[in-house]
């Protein structure tokens, strides 16, 4: 079972972060009473950040069960999407990238 969370790539990194620890909350209060959920907490519960671009964004909203992260300090703007937990999920995520940390210039 994995939860996965997408986060845009154009949100700078700050917001970013905070979108994530929200998404993660979000999530799982929005989705708590299903079985899905219940299975993904008796472990190990995997999660999956991910850095999407705006098409790829639109695409996980045709995904059943998910939720729309706003962040209001940039005008209400969509930051992130946090998907209900699940052991198949769509061709598509395989594609996704990781968000991973920027190299550190010499």
């Amino acid at each position: 079972m994995k939860m996965y969370i997408l986060v845009r790539d154009d949100i700078p990194l700050g917001f970013a972060m905070v979108a994530v620890a929200h998404a993660s909350l979000a999530g799982y209060l929005k989705f708590r009473d299903t079985p899905e959920v219940a299975q993904w907490l008796d472990g190990p519960f995997f999660k999956a950040v991910c850095k999407v671009n705006a098409s790829e964004f639109e695409n996980a909203k045709q995904v059943a069960d998910h939720l729309v992260l706003t962040e209001s300090a940039l005008d209400g703007r969509e930051v992130a999407i946090v998907l209900k937990p699940r052991e198949e999920w769509p061709k598509m995520f395989k594609f996704l990238r990781l968000y991973r940390e920027a190299p550190a210039a010499n």
